[in-house]
């Protein structure tokens, strides 16, 4: 018994010591000079006047008109930070990593229970010291605690699962399961993806056990309290607006107020990658280069006179009013038509692969040209190594979905699936859209690292026994 306290203390240093470890990295991005964000401005100005004036929304000809462009979630986190320290963005960053330290320890916790405890350290080691969630810990947007709400959603479902095969109903597992999947909603529309596949895979997962009848129910409530936190949102819009949003708007739009719809479509008739994004399609209200316009937007020499056209027509008042945004949606529809097989498959694969694969830079000061090598060699060399560690991530995430190891397999894959649907019909391809995955990256790569054997029984059990042993200490 002696020996098993003293291995469970020195268990509970080593975790601490990751966790040190992982917190000293957060805070090392967070001293590191990071790219400025809009969003983050627009955050925390929510924040401000939601707090201090009771309104949400945005100061304009020196009133706070109300606005629906940006979900909730992140303004009322760092409200509540704002409200203790003052409107110290520093201190809801700091906090902000603490939270994600947290769910690196859920990761830890839930695989040493259910697969083993060499999956559980491997879960750790992989969570606490990875440098693209790290990274996001040091920015002002929803990314950082949405990876955390796949996490805790993760470990509360497995508890969850857990307790149906011992033939009953943790219902405190449902709730955290709930709380998870519906902060991620409030955080980010995309976050109902987390709901439906939690919620779907419940019922596939509890058939058995408890029988298909309490398996939807299980489901079915766990949906229910998730799309709860939505109804004051969804009620306070249609009382303010005249409109039923419970989601943020696909782009970022008040009601009334002018998309340029026939632009955007234009953009994902050829938009692949990040470079696209930065010198193209972030530049609406600003100044576009014809020659950051790659030649796969053009399928002919009379469209590339074309779209110059459009594009002088567009820098001459830096925006698309009506009249030009018809002419973009009539030059998308005639490239669609022309190759219809680029707009639905080739491209938006391509963008998919590209917000996967493309190396995760975006939130360190450096050049996105990183391929650039004789023009900024240091540059290049951190984005190859950081784009040789993203595909480490990738190809051990891989290896662990093909032993058939993973705990909540269908779930995880189907939300991936439906995450990289949703993704091909962007036209702003960026990285940070598939960072929220990588929690689920995280626990199937740790099953690849697991041993030979997932759910062993001996290591299960030895796990299992110093877990009692480091709750009795």
């Amino acid at each position: 018994m002696a020996t098993m306290q003293a291995g469970a203390r020195r268990e509970r240093w080593a975790v601490a010591g990751v966790l040190a470890a992982g917190f000293a990295l957060r805070m090392y991005f967070l001293l590191l000079p990071v790219s400025g964000d809009d969003d983050t401005l627009a955050y925390a100005e929510l924040a401000r006047n939601w707090f201090h004036h009771g309104v949400y929304g945005f100061l304009q000809g020196g009133t706070i008109a109300p606005s629906l462009i940006r979900l909730p979630g992140y303004p009322l986190f760092l409200g509540m930070v704002f409200s203790v320290f003052g409107n110290h963005l520093g201190a809801a960053l700091v906090i902000q990593a603490l939270v994600d330290l947290t769910g690196c320890w859920i990761l830890y916790d839930c695989l040493r229970r259910e697969v083993s405890r060499r999956a559980g350290w491997a879960a750790l080691l992989l969570a606490a010291l990875c440098p693209f969630t790290a990274a996001y810990t040091a920015t002002g947007m929803t990314e950082s605690l949405s990876v955390f709400c796949v996490a805790a959603a993760i470990g509360a479902g497995v508890r969850v699962v857990r307790a149906a095969r011992e033939g009953r109903i943790a219902r405190g597992g449902v709730v955290a399961l709930a709380a998870a999947l519906g902060y991620a909603m409030l955080l980010r529309p995309d976050g109902v993806l987390l709901t439906v596949a939690f919620s779907a895979g419940l019922v596939w997962y509890l058939r058995k056990p408890l029988g298909a009848r309490r398996a939807l129910r299980v489901g079915v409530l766990t949906g229910i309290l998730a799309v709860l936190p939505l109804a004051p949102w969804t009620l306070r819009n249609f009382k303010t607006f005249g409109v039923v949003q419970p989601l943020a708007p696909r782009y970022v739009n008040n009601p009334g107020e002018w998309v340029a719809t026939g632009f955007t479509r234009w953009a994902r008739t050829w938009s692949v990658n990040y470079i696209d994004t930065g010198t193209v399609v972030w530049n609406l209200s600003d100044q576009i280069d014809m020659d950051d316009i790659p030649a796969r937007a053009c399928y002919s020499d009379a469209e590339c006179q074309r779209t110059e056209d459009l594009i002088d027509q567009h820098n001459a008042v830096k925006g698309v009013p009506a009249a030009l945004d018809a002419q973009f949606a009539a030059l998308a529809a005639q490239r669609i038509r022309e190759r219809p097989w680029n707009y639905y498959a080739v491209f938006p694969a391509e963008r998919v692969a590209n917000m996967w694969l493309w190396p995760r830079t975006e939130m360190l000061n450096m050049s996105i040209y990183w391929w650039r090598v004789r023009e900024h060699p240091r540059d290049s060399v951190i984005a190859i190594g950081l784009g040789l560690v993203n595909l480490g991530y990738l190809v051990l995430a891989g290896i662990g979905f093909a032993r058939k190891r993973v705990p909540l397999k269908a779930v995880l894959l189907g939300y991936i699936a439906m995450r990289c649907m949703l993704l091909a019909t962007m036209e702003n391809p960026e990285q940070r859209y598939t960072m929220v995955a990588f929690p689920i990256l995280i626990v199937a790569g740790a099953c690849a690292l697991a041993g030979k054997r997932g759910l062993a029984g001996n290591e299960t059990q030895a796990a299992g026994e110093t877990a009692v042993s480091v709750a009795a200490a």
